[in-house]
């Protein structure tokens, strides 16, 4: 195997990253709501011996923003709560990493804390956890808390491309990178010894090693400690998905890992180049950044090229088909070919994301994966441990919160 092998993960949206993914055949389009549709898929990614699924999740109704007829039936307009569909797949897992999506708008830290600290315990050291705001006047509305300004599709492109946020909207990151402060500053609550279990002197924790946070900003005040003991891993894995100079700060300050999308045409090197430069803005010191580059992928099959799947889904649709992150269509050994090239540019993994989830996961699992293996660039096995181990992260993370 080459010295740098590939980080392979998956990310997974209902029928898939094609909104005309649920009418192709072998989409169950009946099982999307169902246990087995996602335990399914989960086992199918586990077979290919990726190192994650990303289940994706949001307040909003699922659909690109600012897309005409949002009332539009043609789509699958609903969705299972991302957290509870990992929880359910990590019983029937061994070594997989789960990462949902969960926002930090709208909920509070402390409850997604324990939620996820429950999540490592139910994977055994598997669990993760996408950060994501959620940016919308409709999802605001659900809560009735607080109301959002929400950008025109122009001033939003106007954004990202200029690098420029309003205020209200570096509020929102802000708060986000508050808000995971607090989440990790509550799995460090408990130290890793604080529980007793002594049915001799009664004593089932030792108070000593559990401990206040007092977290305060102008977003929260949490004092703690968490109701849940320290997940086996420490600190889960957290991750984030950016497109702008504005998330990478955000990623560098809070997340281990972030997802980017780089273009076809362009690569992976300007954008590595600008988290570098976020994460020297905010002066992030000891393990660096790991970058992930996101690929919607559609992928030769025994009935049809990556290419003609993807015309007849675009036709399906009445649209072409538009993304955040740069499209692939076509062999596994072309595909495999891609990955190499980005990754001697420096990206330190790979999120794919099926453009039909039943059928461009099989196909990543039965023909990317030996490809890459017969490469060396892939393993042949898991090797045991934390999604951190996995991931190449430290696997013993110090609790700040610790007595000598």
């Amino acid at each position: 195997m080459a010295p740098n092998p590939l980080h392979l993960g998956v990310a997974l949206d209902g029928a898939g990253w094609h909104p005309a993914a649920w009418r192709e055949p072998g989409s169950r389009p009946a099982d999307l709501f169902g246990p087995a549709y996602w335990t399914d898929l989960v086992a199918v990614a586990e077979r290919g011996l990726l190192d994650f699924v990303t289940i994706e999740d949001s307040l909003a109704v699922p659909g690109a923003r600012h897309e005409a007829g949002e009332d539009r039936v043609d789509r699958v307009r609903a969705r299972l709560d991302a957290h509870l569909i990992a929880a359910r797949v990590a019983p029937v897992t061994r070594h997989i990493g789960l990462v949902p999506t969960v926002t930090t708008t709208h909920t509070e830290p402390f409850h997604v804390s324990a939620a996820l600290a429950t999540l490592d315990y139910t994977s055994r050291g598997r669990a993760g956890w996408q950060a994501r705001v959620s940016a919308t006047a409709a999802e605001a509305a659900h809560f009735g808390r607080r109301e959002l300004r929400e950008l025109t599709a122009a001033e939003l492109a106007e954004a990202v491309a200029s690098g420029v946020f309003p205020d209200t909207v570096r509020d929102l990151f802000a708060e986000a990178a508050d808000f995971t402060e607090v989440v990790r500053r509550l799995w460090d609550s408990w130290e890793d010894d604080a529980e007793i279990r002594d049915v001799a002197t009664r004593r089932f924790i030792d108070r000593g090693k559990l401990h206040y946070i007092d977290f305060e900003s102008r977003f929260f005040a949490v004092r703690g400690p968490s109701i849940t003991p320290r997940p086996p891993q420490g600190q889960p894995v957290v991750t984030a998905l950016a497109h702008a100079p504005l998330i990478y700060e955000f990623a560098a300050r809070s997340a281990d890992l972030v997802f980017v999308t780089p273009t076809r045409a362009a690569g992976p090197r300007p954008i590595l180049d600008q988290v570098a430069a976020a994460a020297t803005a905010v002066g992030r010191a000891g393990e660096p950044l790991r970058v992930y580059a996101d690929i919607v992928v559609f992928l030769d099959t025994p009935a049809a090229t990556g290419p003609q799947r993807l015309a007849r889904l675009n036709e399906a649709a009445g649209a072409e088909f538009r993304s955040d992150a740069g499209i692939f269509a076509g062999s596994a050994d072309e595909l495999a070919d891609l990955l190499a090239e980005w990754s001697g540019q420096g990206v330190d993994g790979f999120r794919l994301r099926p453009g039909v989830a039943v059928d461009d996961l099989t196909a990543v699992t039965e023909r990317l994966v030996p490809a890459l293996q017969r490469r060396g660039l892939f393993r042949t096995g898991y090797p045991g441990g934390s999604l951190r181990a996995l991931l190449g992260l430290p696997g013993t993370v110090p609790n700040r919160y610790a007595t000598a």
